[in-house]
């Protein structure tokens, strides 16, 4: 049978290489195998990666035991929780292309058989998505799981007694309005996060890992289970097994993520109310996969693609009862109608097969179709004379009533100065919050506006003021929002000519977003502007803000666009 490594491990032309292998301890009969890699992104700053080592560990017995040999290395991974609200933030989004980058770069170099990719939030899971993808290589994901809701029921911003890391921002907010007192919210501190893992709530962390089963990418049943079930490191041991297998049999990456797995992948997240943020890495995985799908494709499916489980925002209810209730298998079950059912999995089987059998544990978070607790998705993309390319909002975390808000703008061309005014109890009813120059370019980074929306809410103000930005939102964001205005403000979108008092229009059931304003006074204005100098001009970021494509198209390193 022929695997890459042969190329570069016979004898005796790469006796060298053998060579090196062998002081690191390998043998011949190590060296004979496939060599497997073992992509870790294990750090002690992510709780989302603080325990991979563990399922690293696992992974390479499994390996093992099916005949492979693994060989590890790491990629960086960040947190969006801690890198909230400052300039950390901008260098979120950006690690996705450069984790993308880096493991092409290592599997290339060292010409390795096949990869079981090992992550859990925000942008580690679509980075590696991208480069599987990219690679075409016998690959499989596999996370650490979503760790268990804490428990806090004093202002609880979800109705119920669970709450997550999230909960913790937006109760500075109800501190700050005096809602909370100040040893109440240092209980909170201490409860929101009980134990390591991906945030407890439906933010993009678990809505990617939710992603790549749906896509046939993990083991059927494995993204939503918590770190703290035997069944995680049991999952990860058949992940190994399952890796070996895909190279025995040929196949790779793009026989599995393709239009209808990524469609099935879509369909999925729309059916959950899953990350605006999705919006941007579904395009990033399908350019690499050669697939064509636009956020017009998002579109589409979204129009028929009805709401049928609610997890945190969107309910009381976070990711570990999402799974005891039947998780991604059970949710493509009630959706089965609407999915590529013959798409193939990783652990060689169909779509269809792995839910054959499966049956909902809990309709308080899974509903049929039948009745679904919204009849349309819970994401849904706006277009309109503010974003001719699109944006993105989440109803499924948005009261109804709010469906259709109009408002007053207040224009601010930074989060922090957003953040201050608010903060600083400015903020009128009824208005409209205007966040530009955040956007892939213009940000640099596109920066999350998770802490006004917190604060926001926390204060008491989620159901009366909306927010609109060119930026991005954290998936645990609720009230009335919209993000990834397309085209930005710094490539001079509509957004950029926004001022003080013009009137929004957010209609989320006709699926619009206007400024009221004629063309002939938009383009008066849009003949003043004047772009603005980068806020970034060094480092990493410089070089993402001169190369990453609008937000509609992914946000993605290209070099050629």
């Amino acid at each position: 049978m022929y695997w890459r490594s042969k190329d570069i491990l016979a004898r005796p032309e790469w006796s060298l290489n053998r060579s090196l292998y062998k002081s690191m301890g390998y043998t011949d009969d190590e060296l004979d195998r496939p060599l497997v890699a073992v992509v870790n992104s294990w750090n002690t700053i992510v709780p989302g990666h603080f325990m991979l080592n563990d399922i690293a560990k696992a992974v390479k017995e499994g390996i093992v035991s099916a005949g492979g040999t693994p060989v590890e290395f790491s990629t960086i991974a960040a947190c969006d929780g801690i890198a909230q609200g400052h300039k950390g933030m901008r260098y979120i989004l950006p690690t996705r292309d450069l984790i993308a980058n880096s493991i092409e770069m290592m599997i290339q170099a060292h010409r390795l058989d096949g990869m079981v990719l090992i992550g859990s939030c925000d942008k580690i899971v679509p980075g590696m998505m991208m480069a599987a993808a990219r690679l075409n290589i016998p690959a499989i994901f596999i996370n650490e799981g979503p760790m268990p809701s804490g428990i806090f029921e004093k202002e609880n911003p979800y109705g119920g007694p669970f709450v997550d890391s999230s909960a913790v921002q937006e109760g500075l907010g109800a501190l700050k309005a005096g809602r909370l007192t100040l040893e109440d919210y240092c209980m909170l501190e201490d409860v929101a996060c009980p134990f390591p893992g991906s945030c407890a709530m439906l933010g993009t962390a678990n809505t990617m890992c939710c992603v790549a089963e749906a896509m046939g990418m993990s083991l059927s049943g494995s993204a939503m289970i918590p770190p703290t079930e035997a069944l995680r490191l049991r999952m990860a041991k058949e992940t190994g097994k399952a890796i070996v297998q895909l190279i025995e049999k040929g196949i790779t990456a793009r026989d599995i993520i393709n239009k209808d797995s990524i469609e099935n992948a879509a369909r999925l997240a729309l059916a959950i109310g899953g990350s605006t943020n999705l919006a941007l890495h579904i395009i990033a995985i399908a350019l690499e996969a050669g697939v064509e799908f636009t956020l017009d494709d998002l579109d589409r499916l979204a129009r028929k693609t009805p709401h049928v489980a609610a997890v945190m925002p969107a309910s009381p209810y976070g990711c570990a009862e999402f799974y005891h209730a039947g998780g991604v298998p059970a949710v493509m079950k009630q959706i089965e109608s609407l999915l590529h059912c013959d798409a193939l999995t990783v652990n060689g089987r169909t779509v269809r097969e792995n839910i054959s059998d499966v049956v909902v544990k809990d309709d308080r978070i899974i509903r049929s179709m039948d009745s679904p607790f919204h009849k349309d998705s819970g994401l849904a993309v706006l277009k309109g004379n503010l974003a001719p390319d699109g944006s993105v909002t989440k109803p499924a975390a948005i009261p109804e009533h709010l469906w259709h808000f109009r408002g007053r703008a207040r224009v601010f061309d930074s989060e922090r100065d957003a953040i201050d005014y608010i903060e600083a109890g400015k903020v009128e009813r009824g208005t409209v919050l205007v966040i530009r120059y955040e956007g892939p370019k213009g940000g640099p980074g596109m920066p999350e506006m998770f802490k006004p929306m917190k604060l926001l809410a926390g204060m008491g103000l989620a159901e009366d003021v909306a927010l609109i930005t060119d930026g991005r939102f954290s998936g645990s964001n609720n009230g009335c929002f919209v993000g990834h205005i397309s085209p930005e403000a710094f490539e001079g979108g509509t957004i950029a000519l926004v001022k003080d008092g013009d009137i929004i229009d957010i209609d989320i059931i006709n699926k619009s977003l206007n400024v009221d304003l004629s063309d002939e006074e938009l383009n008066t204005r849009r003949g003043k502007w004047i772009q603005p100098e980068p806020k970034i001009k060094e480092g990493y970021l410089y070089l993402y803000s001169k190369l990453a494509s609008s937000a509609d198209k992914g946000a993605v390193l290209r070099y050629d666009k």
